[in-house]
């Protein structure tokens, strides 16, 4: 067993124990909790990353349920470990839950909570950010000014992509990816190729209407077209974001051969998952082509990056803050806690976990329901 692990506890006479392997922003996620009878201990070790034996040692031998984070291995032992403790219910503090075994969880009869809907503009705004920073060298020239190099204006100086009436292509128009292209179409007037499994309807009549609204102002029209197929997104597209979800299908998506059709000044964003992306080709090919430029949230091997990559003028990295709005990850926190303490009590599953508005009123108590369980038949 791991050492004793540093914690902080709220309402230390609570019926339920309730645990948070990390510290996450807010306190109403908090007192939620505390309301309704639960001893809340929060983790404060100073780890950017627990272990499994670590968070052993914080289920111990009673806990009702815990909050975890998407950086942390749960499957089998921690299960096991928090169902013989007399838990039921797990929440990651994350949308995805690719760190989660959730046959598992099934297995010791956990309940595995996740947190939709929150995310969605945050993270669009965030794959934005990028696209922006990437078409116009912002972090290059930043630097630049920063090192005391400038002396004046110059015809060539950090000359990057206009954006405006170019071709803006997503991959996975999901929720994310409708929004993103949204905030790339109406900020722009960009045109839009998109390549995913389900027709995006919703999006698609957005881009009709506002191309009939410029065309009615005097201006160019805005324009859309489902690809057939990713190459199709790839070869055409100005700006690519990405917005698949992970899974073998998707899996280094983007390698040598897809790099190779994109054009050699496109600009290729990525705020979904790293795997996505073979981050090793992606680093021969920035060599390569120097004005082919990308803007990267998350890597294939979190946290780290492949060799070579951080040296790389062309490419823009961040450290998978694309949820990081004040709003956004205290609503996820909020939302984390109220699927286990659903759980603990016994409500019901909400039934659209991607409508969750009236959870996050702080105006209002939260509806008796546990906001989004992924395993909910459990």
């Amino acid at each position: 067993m791991a050492k004793p692990i540093s914690i902080e506890v709220w309402n230390p006479s609570g019926k339920y124990r309730v645990v948070s392997t990390k510290p996450m922003p807010g306190t109403r996620w908090i007192h939620l909790l505390t309301d309704q009878d639960c001893r809340v201990e929060i983790c404060t070790e100073k780890k950017t990353i627990l272990s499994v034996e670590d968070i052993l040692a914080l289920i111990g031998e009673r806990c009702d349920g815990v909050i975890g984070q998407l950086t942390e291995d749960w499957g089998e032992v921690l299960f096991s470990a928090l169902r013989r403790a007399g838990g039921t219910a797990f929440s990651n503090m994350a949308v995805g839950y690719n760190n989660v075994d959730v046959k598992a969880a099934n297995k010791y009869g956990i309940a595995v909570g996740n947190t939709p809907g929150v995310l969605t503009e945050t993270t669009a705004e965030l794959a934005a950010s990028l696209s922006l920073a990437a078409a116009r060298r912002i972090v290059e020239a930043d630097q630049f000014m920063r090192a005391g190099l400038y002396d004046g204006w110059l015809p060539h100086l950090f000359v990057g992509n206009l954006l405006r009436g170019q071709t803006v292509g997503v991959i996975g128009a999901g929720r994310i990816g409708s929004a993103y292209a949204r905030m790339m179409i109406e900020g722009f007037k960009m045109n839009l190729i998109y390549y995913d499994l389900y027709q995006a309807t919703r999006l698609e009549k957005f881009v009709t209407a506002y191309g009939e609204f410029l065309q009615a102002n005097g201006e160019q029209a805005v324009t859309w077209k489902r690809a057939a197929t990713v190459e199709d997104v790839l070869s055409e597209a100005d700006v690519i974001s990405l917005h698949p979800v992970l899974d073998k299908t998707t899996y280094h998506l983007i390698n040598k051969e897809r790099l190779s059709i994109m054009k050699k000044e496109a600009v290729l964003v990525n705020a979904s998952r790293g795997p996505v992306i073979d981050e090793a080709a992606l680093v021969e090919h920035l060599k390569a082509n120097p004005m082919f430029r990308v803007g990267l949230d998350v890597f294939e091997e979190e946290p780290f990056m492949k060799p070579g990559l951080a040296e790389l003028k062309n490419a823009v990295v961040v450290p998978h803050i694309a949820s990081a709005s004040k709003w956004t990850r205290e609503g996820m926190a909020t939302l984390a806690a109220l699927n286990v303490l659903g759980k603990i009590k016994g409500y019901p599953v909400w039934s659209d976990p991607n409508r969750i508005d009236s959870f996050l009123d702080e105006k209002t108590v939260p509806p008796p329901a546990a906001p989004s369980i992924t395993n909910h038949l459990l």
